[in-house]
């Protein structure tokens, strides 16, 4: 059975599988045949004499345009998809059309003049080959839509009866008294075929379960599936939607020319566009437009007949014009609001939330814990769009690929660049980044109230991307953090190891010397203690710096304005003056604070010593919720400061503490300020 075939529809973008020679041969000998069959068709109903209206009883226009049509398009699948068994299926759909269209020709044509027997074997043949197309092949074309496959084991057991229990309709059609041709019968009825009325009952709810069965499958997969899958499946439910619309009318009221039933061929060629070229339009806004307005005539009609019947019983008399009138006055009242409500439903269906803003944003929200990728999703869910992506703006300063560009995705984006619009978001007074989404398939540009969605999700999406860039820089500077102290680790064992330890291990070793020289030679032994005395001093003056380098020992002799003085005092040259100016008593600050205060100010004083040949220095501290530093001095400044190691090194030293650093020429001269908030520690 074809149904087992594992191969599934091809995507937008993938390539056309070709089959192997001898599938597609096999595809073009069905259809051939098929052809054939409906020439010969064609050839006998104008060769027999027999009237159009003869010719139109024994339904030969009718089966020959369904079997050329349901044979083309399977022509065209089993070409181009070879694995999938619905290819197969409309194959054998167009012949079992086909072959009666020929056979009841060919009755037709020599019905007076060829034997009776072999007229019969015709007329037999012609009987039963239809019913396996309507019982058969369509219903299965329906339930394996659209690679070839059950949608879950439940209908793939429904499937399989659908197989097992098409030879009852088949039987119901062949083996009765009634014959396409008037006045002639084939072989193989039943004679008392109108004593088994309850089994061909149950015959006829049967192709009906059938026929819902393949509708319920292609709902499954619509629910289930994603933007591709679902704009494959519209196209088939579209067309079954308008032949079921037809045949209402020409089976159940009887309503219409028998032509009504050209409209079958409709689910063949939406096959084929779904599964081959599902993307030639947004088949959303046609199908969107066919329910609404199929319900509301479906509503009409029936309260228009609700209405002439209560007013019939109200009057006790044949509904007339009066009341007609009154029907049609009340319909007309009802029927803008229920097409609107119609029209919002179909449209949530098919366009997702746009026309519900609250409930947009409310989707988004609740998906804002899953990460990004996960809002996208919902984004892409709460307004049915193929793509979405966001991406981030690198800040001023920083190069694009450093973290920035784009940083999650949903769906599988367009072709062409045309399809995708961008919606700017911004934090502040800042550009944050942009949510890029792809348009619809048949879309050429984004719908306005597409647009108003997406610019109110803009907001909450800002602030995710904000959070995400905030989280970026505080891993980057976990980082630098962790670099630095592993730096600093690094420096500190290459200088006790390298230093120290081999000075102390000279000092061990020259007073094991010294302490053998003692009793015969003390000259020596007086030397090498000099030696050792200068050693030991050295190694001092090493462990000193040491300390100095992880926090200067003034901060904690004389406090944080107390260590900036003496520092001034070490700077002070012959012509330049360092004032510095601090409250009396400034607050407890934390030791990070302080530590990084005095680096600053000392780094400040000195590039003003060394570089801008200044004649007097000013520092000010001012301390309130954070500690507020200047250096400025009145010597010769560029008019713009290049960045070197000791400005970097100030700047990283506040942003660490999450403060500011600025350094540039001032009013008369150079100016550094630094501002450390003293919460930090």
């Amino acid at each position: 059975m074809y149904c087992m075939s594992t191969e599934r529809a091809a995507g937008p973008g993938e390539a056309v599988r070709r089959g192997p020679p001898r599938a597609r041969l096999w595809a073009v000998a069905m259809f051939a045949v098929a052809a054939a069959e409906v020439a010969a068709a064609v050839a006998g109903s104008l060769l027999s004499g027999r009237s159009y209206a003869e010719v139109l009883d024994s339904f030969v226009p009718l089966n020959a345009t369904m079997g050329f049509a349901f044979a083309a398009c399977g022509l065209l699948v089993a070409w181009h998809r070879p694995g999938n068994a619905i290819g197969w299926l409309l194959l054998a759909d167009g012949l079992g059309h086909a072959t009666t269209a020929g056979t009841a020709s060919l009755v037709l044509y020599g019905g007076a003049g060829w034997p009776m027997p072999l007229v019969r074997v015709l007329a037999t043949v012609g009987a039963y080959a239809w019913p396996w197309s309507i019982g058969l092949f369509l219903p299965l074309i329906l339930q394996l839509f659209p690679d070839g496959r059950p949608a879950g084991p439940v209908l793939r057991w429904l499937a399989w009866a659908t197989v097992a229990t098409a030879p009852l309709f088949v039987l119901e059609m062949g083996a009765g008294p009634q014959a396409l041709i008037t006045g002639l019968t084939g072989y193989l009825t039943l004679p008392g075929y109108h004593g088994l009325e309850p089994l061909w009952l149950v015959t006829d709810l049967r192709v009906a379960a059938v026929a819902l069965i393949g509708l319920v499958a292609l709902v499954i997969r619509y629910r289930r599936g994603d933007e591709v899958l679902r704009r494959q499946l519209l196209w088939p439910l579209q067309a079954a939607l308008l032949v079921v619309l037809v045949l209402v009318v020409w089976g159940v009221f009887e309503a219409g020319p028998v032509y009504q039933l050209l409209a079958v061929p409709l689910i063949p060629a939406a096959v084929v566009v779904a599964i081959l070229r599902h993307q030639l339009l947004d088949i959303r806004l046609v199908f969107s437009r066919t329910v609404l307005y199929t319900l509301l005539t479906g509503a009409v009609m029936l309260a228009y007949v609700s209405l002439v019947a209560v007013l019939d019983t109200v009057v006790r008399q044949r509904a007339g014009p009066g009341n007609s009138i009154t029907a049609t006055v009340l319909i007309a009242i009802g029927f803008n609001p229920l097409r609107v409500r119609l029209q919002r439903g179909v449209d949530r269906i098919l366009y997702g939330d746009r026309a519900d803003p609250v409930r947009a944003v409310s989707r988004v929200g609740e998906r804002l814990g899953a990460g990004l990728p996960g809002v996208l999703e919902a984004v892409r869910e709460a307004l049915r769009m193929p793509y979405a992506a966001l991406r981030t703006t690198a800040p001023e300063g920083h190069a694009p690929q450093d973290g920035h560009g784009t940083v999650a995705v949903s769906g599988t984006a367009p072709q062409s660049l045309q399809s995708l619009h961008a919606i700017p978001l911004v934090y502040g007074d800042e550009r944050v980044g942009e949510l890029v989404v792809g348009l619809r398939r048949g879309e050429s540009r984004l719908a306005a109230a597409d647009r108003a969605i997406l610019e109110l999700l803009a907001t909450p999406l800002s602030v995710a991307v904000r959070a995400l860039a905030l989280s970026r820089q505080l891993q980057h500077s976990r980082e630098a953090l962790v670099m630095a102290r592993e730096e600093e680790r690094r420096r500190l064992r290459r200088d006790l190891h390298d230093g120290l330890g081999p000075v102390l291990t000279g000092v061990t070793f020259k007073a094991d010397a010294a302490s053998n020289l003692i009793a015969a030679d003390p000259e020596a032994a007086r030397g090498l203690v000099a030696e050792l005395r200068a050693e030991t001093a050295g190694a001092i003056n090493d462990i000193r710096r040491l300390v100095y380098d992880l926090r200067p020992p003034a901060l904690d002799d004389l406090g944080l304005v107390g260590a900036i003085r003496q520092r001034a005092a070490h700077l002070q040259r012959d012509g330049v003056a360092i004032h510095v100016a601090a409250p009396a008593a400034l607050p407890a600050l934390p030791a990070a604070v302080e530590a990084a205060a005095f680096r600053i100010v000392t780094e400040a004083m000195t590039n003003a010593v060394r570089h801008a040949r200044a004649g007097s220095i000013h520092v000010r501290l001012d301390a309130g919720t954070e500690l507020r530093l200047r250096v400025s001095d009145d010597g010769v400044s560029p008019r713009e400061w290049r960045p070197g190691v000791g400005l970097s090194s100030m700047r990283e030293r506040a942003a660490e503490l999450g403060g500011s650093c600025t350094a540039g020429p001032g009013a008369g001269g150079g100016e550094v300020v630094a501002i450390l908030p003293l919460g930090a520690s």
